[in-house]
């Protein structure tokens, strides 16, 4: 069978899909790289990569083996854990990913308790979008992602941790709530593309039937399409829990049907994570932090 040096070089380059990039990864020589892989399909009778692709892709095979060989890892390093468990060295790491349109307002209120609750644990926290969360997870790159939901897999643990009003930010309105129809007159400023907070708006608002203005902004940061607001006029839409204040210019929105938008955020991790224990104490820490009445004329908006 390959040895576990083979598998890591797998999967750097399935991880790579360039033979230079992966043998800089893994610090070897390309050409030792080369010979790891080649003789590991002899070993395995079947090739792992197409070589006629650039960038490399995997074969029908490499695609089943390659899942395989990443739970084989992971279960490998346990027994490097357990060693250091027994030696008293041990320290546990818990790597976490957070969609922007959460992790706003979530790490400035919650980075403190968290540090408390995990006490001696190493946290790892990046922010990523929705599709690049699901791809880490199923890569082992994390161990955990909070998004906006629903995500169905049956490979994932989903727990839904908290729902959130999404309101429109709309100085030149004086009223409290605005309708999708009323909205239609005003300039939507967006995220960029790959955040689901723009697909929701785009389908509750129906911004796909509005003629887009010549010039246009698209942008990543909440505070920044804010500001674009103040200046230019126009609207953009904030979850309810990004609001730190009473102002009167977020107004709640209603579809023609009487519909409040809002979002379910919820926690993804593996079936099989041995770090469930620490994603519970976060879990139950946004929780307390964020529940709240749920109206029963919210919509949960869809983030595809």
């Amino acid at each position: 069978m390959i040895s576990i040096q083979q598998m890591q070089y797998l999967i750097a380059l399935t991880e790579a899909r360039q033979f230079l990039r992966a043998s800089e990864v893994c610090f070897v020589t390309q050409p030792t790289l080369s010979m790891q892989i080649k003789k590991a399909e002899v070993t395995l009778g079947a090739l792992v990569f197409d070589r006629s692709t650039s960038p490399l892709e995997l074969t029908p095979f490499g695609e089943s083996l390659i899942p395989i060989i990443r739970d084989t890892l992971n279960e490998y390093k346990q027994i490097e854990v357990l060693s250091q468990r027994k030696k008293g060295i041990y320290k546990e790491r818990l790597r976490i990913a957070i969609i922007p349109t959460i992790s706003g307002y979530l790490l400035p209120d919650l980075f403190s308790e968290w540090k408390d609750l995990l006490e001696g644990v190493q946290l790892s926290i990046e922010e990523l979008k929705t599709a690049d969360i699901l791809v880490a997870l199923d890569t082992k790159q994390i161990d955990f992602g909070i998004l906006a939901g629903p995500v169905n897999d049956p490979k994932l643990r989903s727990s839904i941790v908290y729902k959130e009003e999404i309101k429109a930010f709309l100085p030149e309105v004086k009223t409290k709530e605005v309708t999708t129809a009323s909205l239609a007159e005003f300039h939507p400023w967006l995220l960029t593309q790959g955040n689901c907070l723009r697909t929701q708006m785009i389908h509750f608002c129906e911004l796909n039937k509005t003629v887009k203005d010549e010039w246009n902004y698209e942008g990543g940061n909440m505070d920044l399409l804010m500001k674009m607001v103040e200046l230019h006029g126009g609207y953009t839409l904030i979850p309810e829990h990004a609001i730190k204040n009473d102002s009167p210019n977020y107004k709640r929105i209603r579809s023609d049907a009487g519909e409040i938008p809002a979002r379910e955020v919820i926690a993804l991790s593996t079936n099989r994570s041995t770090k469930w224990s620490l994603i519970e104490k976060l879990i139950r820490s946004m929780q307390l932090k964020y529940s709240s009445n749920f109206s029963s004329d919210f919509k949960t908006l869809n983030w595809k």
